[in-house]
């Protein structure tokens, strides 16, 4: 750890915390964050030249693992060519109408650089198609820094225990409300009180910020039907659960169609990118065809549309994502069972390639209060313990675990066999 060490200490003079996202800080889970310097198919490598089995994935992206050989291909090509233009490109033709055919609620698409563009655009859109004011969000759910959805949100907020965010002004958040998730009966009253003023409901339909948390049967629909039965729109936050959780999204495995759909994570491949599409009569509310102003000078670029494309090519390959859900099942339930025998109280879930530990014996998790009750210091010393067994997992409880194509069967019973020693200590 030497020299993770000597550049975390760098950081601290030059960057806030030391570090350019809040959650990699440890703050939740205490020690020194880790630098890595390469990755390779499921395993990264830190600065002190340490190997792990990497189950955070970039936070979800790396889909098909580091360093994929077909994807860094498809990149440099393309990066021979020249980094940005500032023009259209091909490349972000191709990854539109990919898109748009895969995913159900896609007529139209607005390529954009991060998942807090997505959704930030989004809610513009939503209030200007409707006329409305009003966004109604779930406790727990987390849709990037945007100022009027940092009320209650999960990811790194949940983590720093930070309600709100100090800067926002209480006007910004004034028209937000804040829900149960999975609270079917809360989102009725909700809108039977306000359904007039609202513009748009916004979920994750996997609550992948505060773990993962999939939705209660009929959740989902309940969301669907208020909201048409109000004029209201549904945006479903697919940042994290686009091609994570089923090759159509959270919408092709659960069944339903939102309004409007904001996407990022593994449609990079890697690369920083966000978009988020929908019906086309509300993205035609977007200039140049109408009124509502969003840009970006990198959005599109081509180099992250390379990596995007070849990266959900091989994600919707044949066969390509049942392998992978059987992958993360087959951790998933080994990890429990491991627990079990160590007699640890874990609740394990999981959604496509994604997957939650929560140490709790209130089984199932499916709302924010029994995230907030698990037991934090078991899961700090259950982080610690798979670190030094070399087995890197999201730094903070409140946060899901991804599995990538690469993860292959000595990648897994390396995985396995740690977690039976490292419960052992807990």
């Amino acid at each position: 750890m030497q020299r993770t060490q000597e550049l975390f200490q760098q950081a601290r003079e030059l960057i806030p915390g030391g570090v350019n996202s809040p959650v990699r800080a440890f703050k939740g889970v205490g020690g020194t964050p880790i630098f890595f310097e390469r990755g390779e198919g499921p395993y990264m490598w830190d600065a002190d030249g340490k190997r792990y089995v990497d189950y955070v994935c970039s936070w979800g992206p790396l889909v098909a693992g580091h360093a994929d050989p077909d994807i860094m291909k498809r990149v440099q090509e393309t990066a021979a060519k020249g980094l940005s233009f500032g023009t259209p490109v091909e490349g972000e033709v191709d990854l539109a109408r990919f898109l748009v055919n895969q995913i159900p609620s896609l007529e139209m698409a607005r390529l954009v650089n991060s998942g807090t563009e997505a959704t930030m655009s989004a809610l513009r859109v939503a209030r200007a198609h409707t006329g409305r004011n009003k966004i109604v969000k779930f406790q727990g759910n987390y849709h990037g820094h945007v100022d009027a959805l940092l009320a209650q949100a999960g990811s790194g907020a949940l983590t720093l225990g930070v309600p709100g965010c100090p800067g926002v002004p209480e006007s910004v958040v004034a028209d937000t409300i804040a829900l149960p998730y999975n609270d079917a009966e809360a989102v009725e009253q909700c809108f039977n009180e306000h359904g007039d003023d609202i513009a748009a409901l916004i979920v994750e339909p996997v609550a992948g910020n505060m773990n993962c948390v999939p939705p209660e049967s009929g959740f989902l629909e309940k969301l669907r039907e208020v909201t048409q039965q109000h004029g209201s729109l549904l945006i479903f936050d697919e940042v994290m659960t686009g091609f994570r959780v089923g090759p159509q999204g959270a919408q092709g495995r659960y069944g339903i169609t939102p309004d409007l759909t904001c996407l990022g994570k593994v449609i990079g491949g890697g690369m920083p990118v966000g978009a988020f599409g929908g019906r086309r009569d509300v993205m035609e509310q977007l200039a140049p065809v109408g009124g509502v102003y969003q840009a970006g000078t990198l959005a599109g670029n081509p180099v992250t549309m390379a990596a995007g494309l070849a990266t959900l090519e091989k994600i919707t390959a044949p066969g390509a994502f049942e392998g992978l859900e059987r992958t993360t099942a087959e951790i998933a339930d080994g990890i429990k069972q491991r627990a079990d025998a160590a007699g640890v109280p874990l609740a394990v879930n999981q959604a496509g390639s994604m997957f939650g530990l929560f140490f709790t014996d209130d089984a199932p998790v499916t709302r924010f209060e029994q995230v907030k009750d698990c037991d934090l210091e078991a899961f700090n010393r259950f982080f610690h313990a798979m670190l030094e067994e070399g087995v890197y997992l999201a730094p903070a409880a409140f946060e899901a675990g991804f599995v990538s194509l690469a993860h292959d069967e000595t990648a897994v019973q390396e995985t396995l066999d740690a977690a039976e020693r490292a419960f052992a200590r807990v």
